[in-house]
């Protein structure tokens, strides 16, 4: 069955569709696809992993045409910076 698998970073985009065997997983399919080579820095043990925006496992089994995403850690967290610009705004009133 083909799968796609993709990772981003700001600079540079990856899509690749990959053929897997039916019963295989999200990490199957990540390992297949030759992202881990082209980027070294994405660790299964830490980066979160999705079908379609949606967070899964690794153990997940795939089905045609799924798309596996790999998530970069956030840099921020979005409920800080929203408490920070509140308060920034706040002082400026």
């Amino acid at each position: 069955m083909i799968v796609e698998v993709t990772y981003a970073v700001p600079q540079e985009q990856f899509l690749a569709q990959v053929e897997v065997e039916s019963d295989a997983t999200v990490e199957d399919a990540i390992k297949a696809s030759g992202v881990l080579e082209r980027f070294p820095q994405i660790d299964l043990a830490q980066n979160k992993v999705g079908i379609f925006s949606k967070v899964t496992s690794l153990d997940t089994v795939l089905r045609e045409r799924d798309r596996v995403e790999i998530y970069r850690p956030l840099i921020a967290d979005p409920k800080e910076v929203r408490r920070k610009k509140a308060e920034e705004k706040r002082k400026q009133s």
